[in-house]
């Protein structure tokens, strides 16, 4: 295969996995809403159901809950309105003196009609049929007409005067009844009873309220009345029966289960948009994080495994936490941010412990709380845990996420007034068992699934860079100059690591590794041969030479796989040499007789060329360490031009292509490395060869002095190896 087919398959399987990543993106966004809009809770959270239904089953408070009810203090408002009475104002004189100057314009025209010599019976009837305050019966006309006057003045004396009389005290319109009824009472005795009678029936007419209703005051009470009833409260207790199996749901009993979150209306679309707005923005917002974080390239199975991690820990919490009282504060959510922290890096580990917080608890009551208790909780672990390179510092960590949730949840809990000692007490202790049992989860989840994506964790690594590591112990044994030349190459990489923001670790645990295959033939390589001893690429023709120094590339592969180390490992070994050829021996073959039989695939490394910045790094520095081992340069221009001469090589024979390296990071390795090499080949001091004794029998210097060690192997041909 040619470099360029080997680079546009690289291309290819590079825009490959970008779709795939794009569609676990896209169907992670789509099962989120689909689990934010499905009640899959335990313990149901909510209920379709209306005022007239009956239930199905037994509906519990899932927390003690006190609220106002509105249904009864509205009812206690209603009552004390109802207490209240009709407002009359106080009697008006001018009513009763009207109708009493009305009952005396009467008499008078009656009066003028009965002394009316030219007017027949029925004239006169017809002249009374017109009097404008009263109507009167034709039989009682006729009464007044045939009266002789002296029964007539009498009429007239004794109506007024009843009339004054019953006018003078308060009449309401309720009242108006009565006072007729008591008009007979009030009548003289010795008066005859006919004539009374027509008295009565007179005066009666004119009796009206003079005490009139004030609609204004009256609803001016009645509001000062319902404004004094207080708020009506309802307390339930966790567990307490809201509503029994087979009763009636009332207005009350289901103000009480909305008041809790326990209904929902039949028309879900004001849910389903809510749901999908809250899922569309925190979809931009992690888009926007991953479009714009360069420091890290997700692969495909990592990906894979964040999805699935992410979706099982909503799912989770989705099915437990809902109308739970002490297991919302107990669920180890944070144990998500950690894992993917201690996986993929803290970034990562921070923006879903976000998401993860904002998404569980969504439409929960107390929803804010749970968040705030999640976010803080979770990014506080994450934090102090670090590297995570020690037991201790998951237990700190464990320790740090539990104890800074306390003080968030008294926060939420003192403005509920039903939270006593004994429970704020219980959410604390469910706080600190939230933190230790997310790094219980921490601690498996990382050894259980870094395999799985072929990552490093922190805790792996530093088990594997020990010197006691069998493989390393094996590396040494029996090549001893590929140990010290991983050595070497491990203290480059890793300081310029820490200049590009990369992974040290990871890039230390690498390079110790990235020549592990030539241990099981350390004779072919040039660092593990004696000077003055038969070279054994001598015996042998240029391409099977070729052909013994790549294979340490698979021999490398395999050991790493034999020995179990992480399959994150397995990169630095394939990639440290990427896709070069043997010079040297591409060199012989192009010289010899045969050379029209040389085919350069023969003379290449299977690569692939470094696809991430620590790769890549080690692809450098091995390069950088192999030509300083062999020029051995004496003062900073020398290390300069050869750190200088390795770095264009790489930058314009496409090796680096894949690289997510820019060109500032490039020169903030290329310093690293100078910077190193400098402090590993400055001038030695020259020792004394020897010591001689003086007559006195003390120790005395030589003059001659020890020479420098002996020199290294002429070649050393840092692509070659």
């Amino acid at each position: 295969m040619t470099e360029s087919d080997s680079s546009t398959s690289i291309s290819n399987n590079l825009k490959e996995k970008r779709r795939w990543r794009n569609l676990i993106y896209i169907v992670s966004v789509l099962l989120t809403f689909a689990l934010l809009t499905i009640q899959i809770s335990v313990r149901k959270s909510s209920y379709s159901l209306k005022i007239g239904d009956v239930t199905t089953q037994d509906i519990l408070a899932p927390r003690t809950v006190t609220y106002i009810s509105e249904i009864l203090t509205e009812q206690a408002r209603k009552d004390a309105e109802d207490i209240v009475g009709k407002v009359y104002l106080p009697a008006d004189p001018t009513i009763s003196r009207n109708q009493s100057q009305n009952l005396r314009s009467t008499f008078q025209f009656i009066s003028t009609v009965r002394e009316d010599e030219y007017a027949s019976e029925l004239q006169k009837i017809e002249d009374i049929n017109k009097l404008v305050y009263v109507r009167l019966d034709e039989s009682t006309i006729r009464q007044i007409l045939d009266l002789s006057e002296t029964d007539w003045n009498t009429v007239q004396t004794e109506s007024q005067r009843v009339l004054e009389q019953v006018m003078q005290n308060s009449i309401r319109d309720t009242q108006v009844i009565s006072r007729i009824e008591n008009i007979p009472t009030m009548i003289n005795y010795y008066i005859n009873p006919q004539i009374a009678d027509l008295i009565n029936g007179i005066t009666r007419k004119f009796v009206v309220p003079n005490s009139l209703y004030s609609e204004e005051l009256t609803e001016k009470n009645k509001q000062e009345a319902r404004d004094s009833v207080q708020a009506r409260e309802r307390t339930y207790v966790t567990n307490q029966t809201i509503v029994s199996r087979g009763q009636i749901i009332t207005p009350l009993i289901f103000e009480a289960l909305d008041e809790m979150g326990l209904v929902y209306s039949d028309n879900n679309r004001q849910r389903i948009t809510a749901a999908a707005c809250l899922v569309f923005g925190l979809a931009l917002f992690a888009l926007v994080f991953f479009l714009n974080d360069s420091s890290k390239v997700l692969r495909l199975r990592e990906t894979l495994l964040l999805a699935l991690l992410y979706l099982l820990f909503l799912f989770s919490a989705r099915l437990i936490i809902p109308n739970r009282v002490i297991l919302p504060y107990i669920f180890p959510i944070q144990a998500l941010g950690l894992t993917i922290a201690c996986l993929s890096g803290n970034r990562l580990g921070i923006i879903f412990s976000i998401i993860i917080s904002i998404l569980a608890p969504y439409d929960f009551t107390d929803a804010i709380c749970y968040t705030t208790f999640y976010i803080v909780s979770s990014i506080t672990g994450i934090l102090v845990l670090r590297k995570g390179r020690q037991i201790s510092s998951f237990f700190l960590a464990g320790l740090s996420s539990g104890f800074i949730g306390i003080p968030i949840i008294l926060a939420y809990q003192f403005t509920n007034k039903a939270t006593d000692a004994i429970g704020l007490l219980t959410l604390s202790a469910a706080s600190i068992l939230s933190g230790l049992f997310s790094v219980g989860i921490t601690l498996f989840s990382q050894y259980l699934f870094s395999r799985f994506i072929g990552l490093a964790t922190s805790l792996q690594l530093m088990e594997i860079i020990r010197p006691d590591s069998p493989l390393l112990q094996y590396i040494l044994s029996t090549a001893p100059g590929t140990y010290q030349h991983s050595l070497m190459v491990a203290n480059l990489s890793e300081q310029a690591a820490k200049e590009i923001g990369a992974d040290p670790l990871l890039v230390r645990a690498g390079a110790m590794y990235h020549d592990a295959g030539k241990a099981l033939n350390p004779s072919f390589f040039v660092e593990n041969q004696v000077s003055g001893n038969l070279n054994l690429h001598d015996d042998i023709s240029p391409k099977e030479s070729a052909a013994s120094i790549i294979q340490h590339v698979p021999d490398g592969v395999n050991l790493i796989k034999k020995y179990r180390l992480p399959e994150r490992i397995i990169d630095f070994v394939e990639q440290h040499h990427g896709t070069n050829v043997t010079r040297y021996q591409l060199n012989q073959a192009m010289n010899s007789t045969d050379s029209d039989q040389t085919n350069i695939s023969d003379f290449t490394y299977p690569g692939p060329s470094p696809q991430s910045k620590e790769t890549a790094l080690v692809m450098l520095a091995d390069t950088c360490e192999a030509r300083a081992r062999a020029d051995k340069p004496k003062n900073d221009e020398e290390i300069k031009d050869l750190v200088k001469s390795v770095f264009d090589y790489y930058s314009t024979s496409g090796q680096l292509d894949y690289a997510p390296l820019t060109l500032q990071d490039l020169t903030k390795i290329r310093e690293s490395f100078i910077k190193v090499l400098r402090n590993t080949y400055h001038p030695r001091v020259r020792y004394p060869d020897q010591h001689t004794k003086s007559k006195n029998g003390s120790q005395k210097l030589s003059i001659k002095q020890k020479t420098n060690p002996a020199p290294e192997d002429d070649f050393f041909d840092s692509v070659v190896q």
